[in-house]
């Protein structure tokens, strides 16, 4: 009988958490380091990449599979091996080098943050989490949630959206997820890492305050809830120091201020010299992708030079080991079958949770009586999209489509696009039978409005592909799709836009379009959502965790720093909009966006009623809400402060999924983070006391009738 691997890593995993309880990880992580060698100290402090690539050939050794990282365990000492697998949604396998092995691809990090949904956010965790125990990995390098500062980051559809609230709170959740299968997840990248145009080299100038209240927040908010035992640091640098070897952000903050008891990695390629370790970075990883092995014979020189202290080499493997005990990994772990049926339904309800409804003039759902329909583009007949880089997953229902655009390189995968299996065009077929769904592919704009000319509505699916290592030019579609969609709109005023990317987008042809559906990249299940929703089989949920601008011009730089030079070419790229990060900029400058941060339709009605407030060691909001329609469906009120003493901001300061039958009311209460009301001066968090104004919103340019309460002054360190 085949073993439901959910059910039997969730049994494995509670057994580990109670072993764990009884033997405090400090205390056996400093029991195990005494025993130690210097030598076999030195060696858990750095690791390889388990791939050779054209001049970085590496040795392997035998039975360590095709990953991201692997560290040798210590068998005398029952420590086992490291063996890290990128997985920020779903497990991936690099160049395909596992042959046949495949993972469940799960939806991008921006339709996660669509959903407002931390209890999905946790169960997508733990389900990338078992798959990476399964597999035998015991290290996932995910929990992105680098704020997204500008809509043309190619990284943007790993992260979380541009609030520190709600990319720390999903962050969190689900590293915790990943974490309750016995697997160690890291949170990445530390910190402001802003864009992929020169990573390496581009330095992100930020004052401290705006720091610690933007990004650094949403970091520390994701510790908090989710405990990863390892965070990884960035490719840039911060304020002049390169992130992995940056004193201030790791030693004084991270390790200091904020008392974290893991450990510090590096992202592969990141170290320029052997003094990272004293700025705080513990672990070197994907050491051949550096100049130089530092953490290897050059540190242990040091060390028996006594130019590094004995003391911070065993700080940082005492680190690594308290969160290996902490987890419960004592072992290897041997591949386990996974039950991919099981968990491609995770997959779905996760696109389902975020998929957001944008634009809808009442020609959704699509009525069961709809006849003659074209549907045009985005490679709807085969499958989805997907983003690129080290996220990328094989999925599990069927080969790929894969285009290659070319490139070259040691990232040249890095720019293979890849189509995930599962039609929408097939899945809009069987779910109207009724109807006449044809086909065209978009080559031709002349074409394709032609046949929409003739068909009763057109359903314009429009892709834009970004990836890991690039950042896109502009927020135009790619490829003449805006020419395209304004070509089928002139043909057809029944047009629906289904939209297909990991980034906002600019909409020319916005007046002209009926309806737009943001499907983000999906997942593997995609297509059978998407065809869900546009047939009212699923009730649009999702709400914009970023701003959609009208142009790029409404942003702090509408020119991208570096764009175009020589690689490791240095730029600073200058953070000047500070903590006002999207939306909070966009009310701070009076800007009208295209779609506002939170916006997102729904095929029923929902009513909000008063909002009351109270203060006391925090503030305390309640409301209720009301499903007014006649579907079920999922609301997502917001609240926001707005006023403080009379000085206008905007700051998502608490959310709430909440499912609900027609009729159905349900009043919620929520505690607003002190934090989220403060401002950071002088070393410390300070609230000014005074007249705060709270609102109930649908969004954060829709907002209902404020709230005032006093709120006492208080000032708090970390």
């Amino acid at each position: 009988m085949r073993v439901l691997l959910t059910l039997s890593c969730l049994l494995a995993s509670q057994s580990l958490m109670a072993q764990s309880a009884t033997d405090d990880p400090d205390a056996k992580a400093a029991r195990l380091e005494a025993q130690m060698t210097d030598a076999e100290r030195i060696g858990l402090l750095s690791g390889i990449m388990p791939i050779s690539f054209p001049g970085l050939e590496v040795k392997v050794p035998q039975g360590v599979p095709p990953t991201a990282g692997y560290v040798p365990g210590i068998a005398r000492l029952g420590i086992p091996p490291q063996l890290s697998t990128d997985a920020s949604l779903g497990i991936a396998n690099p160049g395909q080098l596992r042959k046949a092995d495949v993972a469940t691809a799960m939806p991008s990090g921006l339709l996660l943050a669509s959903s407002f949904d931390p209890a999905l956010a946790e169960r997508i965790g733990a389900t990338v989490g078992a798959e990476a125990r399964a597999k035998g990995f015991n290290i996932l390098l995910g929990g992105g949630m680098n704020l997204a500062r500008d809509p043309r980051n190619g990284r943007n559809f790993e992260y979380l959206g541009e609030d520190p609230l709600l990319a720390g709170t999903l962050a969190g959740h689900a590293i915790r997820g990943t974490q309750s299968q016995g697997v160690i997840s890291t949170i990445k990248h530390f910190a402001l890492n802003g864009q992929e145009t020169l990573r390496h080299t581009a330095d992100s100038v930020i004052a401290e305050s705006a720091l610690r209240e933007s990004d650094l927040l949403g970091f520390k908010i994701g510790i908090e809830i989710g405990q990863p035992g390892a965070v990884m640091c960035a490719y840039n640098l911060v304020n002049g120091y390169k992130a992995c070897g940056n004193d201030h952000l790791l030693n004084r903050v991270l390790k200091g201020e904020w008392r974290y008891k893991g450990w510090v990695m590096s992202d592969w390629g990141a170290v320029d010299d052997v003094s990272y370790l004293k700025a705080g970075l513990d672990q070197q990883m994907g050491y051949q992708l550096d100049k130089q092995h530092w953490f290897g014979q050059p540190l242990a020189d040091l060390v028996a030079k006594g130019d590094v202290p004995k003391d911070r080499v065993s700080d940082a493997v005492r680190r690594i080991l308290r969160s290996l005990f902490a987890v419960g990994i004592t072992g290897t772990y041997e591949p386990q079958p996974i039950d991919y049926k099981a968990h491609a339904q995770i997959a779905l309800d996760a696109a389902r949770g975020g998929i957001v409804l944008l634009k809808n003039d009442g020609i959704l759902p699509l009525a069961a009586t709809a006849r003659n329909i074209l549907v045009v583009g985005g490679n709807a007949d085969f499958g989805v999209l997907s983003g690129g880089g080290s996220s990328q997953v094989t999925p599990s229902n069927g080969a790929p489509r894969i285009v290659e655009p070319g490139s070259d390189g040691p990232t040249a995968l890095f720019s293979r696009q890849l189509y995930m299996a599962g039609s929408p065009l097939a899945a809009l077929r069987k779910a109207l039978p009724a109807a006449t769904i044809s086909f065209q592919n978009g080559y031709s704009p002349e074409a394709a409005a032609a046949y929409a000319a003739r068909a009763d509505m057109v359903i314009a699916f429009a892709t834009k592909w970004e990836g890991e290592g690039m950042d896109s030019g502009s927020l135009a579609l790619p490829q003449g799709q805006d020419q395209l969609i304004s070509a089928l709109a002139a043909a057809n005023p029944n047009l629906v836009v289904v939209l297909e990317t990991g980034n906002a987008v600019t909409m020319p042809w916005l007046e002209k379009a009926k309806a737009v559906v943001q499907a983000w990249y999906p997942g593997q299940e995609g297509g059978q959502v998407v065809a869900d929703i546009l047939t009212g089989k699923v009730n649009p949920s999702g709400r914009l965790p970023i701003t959609y601008p009208a142009s790029i011009d409404q942003y702090p730089r509408a020119a991208l720093p570096g764009l175009g030079l020589p690689d490791r070419t240095p730029v600073k790229v200058a953070y000047d909009e500070g903590a006002a990060v999207g939306y909070r900029g966009f009310a701070k400058a009076g800007e009208t966006p295209l779609f506002a941060f939170g916006h997102g339709l729904s095929y029923t009605r929902f009513s909000h009623g008063p909002l009351s407030a109270r203060a006391g060691a925090s503030v305390r909001l309640r409301f209720t809400v009301r499903n007014a329609g006649d579907r079920a469906g999922a609301d997502v009120p917001q609240l926001y402060l707005v006023d403080r003493n009379g000085e206008k901001l905007q700051r998502l300061v608490g959310f709430q999924k909440v499912v609900l039958v027609p009729g159905e009311s349900r009043t919620l209460t929520l505690d607003v983070d002190n934090r989220l009301l403060a401002d950071w001066k002088d070393g410390s968090w300070s609230i000014a006391g005074g007249r705060y104004s709270f609102v109930l919103s649908e969004s954060a340019a829709k907002f209902g009738k404020p709230v005032i309460v006093r709120v006492p002054a208080k000032t708090w360190k970390e």
